[in-house]
Parts: C-alpha cells; sequence; structure tokens
C-alpha cells in the first residue's frame, strides 16, 4: 500500500520535497498565509479561515502577521499560545507548541533536513524532523529552533539564540549555539 506524502515526511525517511504532490500542500499553506496577512487587522480575529483550517489551534490563540508556514498540516498549538510578528513554521515534520507558550517576533522554527549530497540536494532530498516546544515556555525574537530539538516545559530561548540541542524544562539558555545559563 503507497504512503501518502504527509505520511512520508512524518517517517523520518529521505524524500523530495520537489515531488508535485508536496508543492499543491505548500501552495495551499501560501494561499492561508496570504489571506492572513492581507486581512483588516480588526477582522483577522486570532487568525484567518484558511490558516484555520490547516493548524491545529487550541483555544485563544494569536498568530500575529505576518506569518509563514510551509504546510500548515504538521502544526499543532495548544491554547493560549501567541505568535508575534514574523514568524516562520517550516513544518514538514510535526511541529508542536504548548500551551500558553509565547514566541517573540521573528522567531523561527526549522524541520527540513536537507541532504548532504549537493546532487540529491539539487533533486530536492531532504528528511523532516519535528520540533517540540513545551507549555509555559518563552522564545526571545530572532530565536532559531533547528531540525529535531525539544524545548522543555518553561524553559526560556533567549533573543537571537540559535538551538540545536534539546533545552531542558524551567532552563535558560542563550548564544550561537544555545548554551544553558
Amino acid at each position: 500500500m503507497a504512503r501518502s506524502p504527509r505520511e512520508i515526511m512524518a517517517s523520518g525517511e529521505w524524500y523530495s520535497c520537489l515531488d508535485a504532490a508536496y508543492e499543491e500542500m505548500r501552495r495551499a499553506a501560501r494561499r492561508a498565509c496570504h489571506q492572513h496577512a492581507t486581512m483588516e487587522p480588526d477582522e483577522r480575529g486570532a487568525c484567518a479561515p484558511l490558516v484555520a483550517e490547516l493548524v491545529a489551534l487550541g483555544r485563544d490563540c494569536w498568530i500575529e502577521a505576518p506569518f509563514h508556514c510551509s504546510y500548515g498540516i504538521n502544526l499543532t498549538l495548544g491554547d493560549g499560545v501567541y505568535l508575534n510578528a514574523g514568524c516562520v513554521v517550516l513544518d514538514s515534520a510535526p511541529v508542536r507548541i504548548g500551551t500558553r507558550a509565547l514566541l517573540g517576533p521573528g522567531v523561527h522554527i526549522y524541520c527540513a533536513d536537507h541532504h548532504r549530497d549537493p546532487t540529491k540536494r539539487r533533486a530536492g532530498i531532504e528528511r523532516a524532523m519535528p520540533v517540540t516546544v513545551g507549555s509555559d515556555v518563552w522564545i526571545g525574537g530572532g530565536a532559531i529552533l533547528l531540525p529535531g530539538v525539544s524545548i522543555g516545559e518553561g524553559a526560556i530561548v533567549a533573543a537571537g539564540a540559535i538551538v540545536s540541542r534539546d533545552v531542558a524544562p524551567r532552563s535558560r539558555v542563550a548564544g550561537i549555539p544555545a548554551r544553558a545559563l
């Protein structure tokens, strides 16, 4: 039985992101993000209807514009999550953001891990690695979370940090690469 493109992404196996099925999924996400960005602020509410169709939203979430996601279908926001302006979520794998998490402006979350071989990279070969952000986490503006990391409950990631390893619950990290304070 053939697996769906979404199942292949979730498997962690190498696949070509240039396949037409992935492009159609990205096209739907681009339409949703565009709708979100171009709505009147007072009409936007927590997010645009097309974003709400893709993203699994908890109660009382707020996504400021502009916002970008690759697929949206792999993004889950817990209750009370706040994404400030300019957040980017490249959700080729599951991205779970826990309740009451706060993401500052320009936070980026990346799931795609591109192949090391340049020939395979040109062919769009990548794999997807999940990212998890625990409840009550605060991620400062401009921070970047790399593929496969988990941020523990109550942790704080300083503005501008690049997180390449898991962050322990209730800890604080800063720097490039991010290290415990």
